[in-house]
C-alpha cells in the first residue's frame, strides 16, 4: 500500500498578461522556486505556450522525454501571423532549444486542423512518434500507451495534457476544438496507464471557461489533474522521479 505523499497547492504563479515575453520569464522564474524545494510539479494553463516555460524549469540540466495528448501537434515555427511564442508553437520552440529530446515525444490523438502545411512533417522529421486519432482508434488506449512507454523509457519526462485531445461533446470549453477525440474514459486509462512512468513534471492546459458549457470542461481539466496527481504520488512513494 502506498503511504500519502505531501501535497501543496503553491498558488498562481506571477505573470505579466501584458507582456508575452516578461510573461514566459516570470513562469520559468516560478516554477525554478518551486522545483528548488524538491517538489515535483503538476501545473494547469492558460493555453498550450505555458508549458514552454515551465519546460525551460524543469529541463534545466538536459532534455527530456515527452508524452503529449492533444489534437494539434503545436510545432509550428510561427502562429497568428509571424509570432513565435504562441499556443500553436511550444514544441517546436522547446525542440530548438534543446528541452525535449525529440526521439522521446509521443503525440497522442493529433487530428483535425494544421496552421502549416509543413507542420506535422518538421515534427517527424525530428523523430516525434505522431500518433493520429485514427490509429488510436484502431488499436486502443493500452497498445498505444504500451508504445508511448517504450519510446520515453526509463528516463525523465514529462506529461502534458491539452483538453481538447477530449472531444467537444466532453470538454466544449476550449479555444480550438475538433470533433472527435477521445472519450473522458479513454483518456482516464491512458493517464491511469502512465504508471512506471518517470514523469518530472506534468500539466493540463486549454481550459477556456468562457467557452464552457455548465462547467463541463472545468470538471474534465480537474478530474485529469486528479488523475495526473495519483499517478504521480505513487511515484514519489516509490521513491522515483527527479
Amino acid at each position: 500500500p502506498y503511504q500519502i505523499a505531501n501535497i501543496a497547492d503553491v498558488g498562481d504563479l506571477e505573470v505579466n498578461p501584458i507582456n508575452l515575453l516578461d510573461g514566459l520569464k516570470l513562469i520559468q522564474a516560478g516554477m525554478a522556486r518551486v522545483l528548488a524545494t524538491g517538489a515535483l510539479p503538476l501545473s494547469c494553463g492558460g493555453d498550450h505556450l505555458t508549458t514552454l516555460p515551465v519546460l525551460r524549469a524543469v529541463a534545466a540540466k538536459g532534455p527530456v522525454g515527452m508524452i503529449h495528448f492533444d489534437a494539434h501537434s503545436d510545432t509550428n515555427d510561427t502562429y497568428f501571423g509571424d509570432n513565435p511564442f504562441t499556443h500553436g508553437t511550444p514544441f517546436r520552440r522547446a525542440i530548438e532549444e534543446g528541452l525535449l529530446d525529440p526521439r522521446r515525444v509521443v503525440q497522442i490523438g493529433i487530428r483535425g486542423s494544421v496552421y502549416a502545411l509543413d507542420e506535422h512533417a518538421w515534427a517527424k522529421a525530428q523523430g516525434i512518434r505522431v500518433i493520429y486519432m485514427e490509429e488510436f482508434v484502431r488499436r486502443g488506449p493500452a497498445a498505444v500507451m504500451a508504445e508511448a512507454k517504450a519510446i520515453v523509457g526509463a528516463a525523465p519526462t514529462y506529461v502534458t495534457f491539452d483538453v481538447d485531445s477530449i472531444d467537444p461533446s466532453m470538454a466544449p470549453g476550449t479555444g480550438t476544438p475538433e470533433i472527435g477525440g477521445f472519450t473522458t474514459r479513454e483518456a482516464q486509462e491512458m493517464l491511469r496507464l502512465l504508471d512506471g512512468v518517470n514523469i518530472v513534471g506534468a500539466d493540463v492546459v486549454e481550459v477556456s471557461p468562457p467557452f464552457d458549457i455548465g462547467g463541463m470542461t472545468a470538471l474534465v481539466g480537474a478530474t485529469v489533474m486528479f488523475e495526473l496527481l495519483c499517478v504521480m504520488a505513487a511515484l514519489v512513494d516509490r521513491g522515483r522521479g527527479r
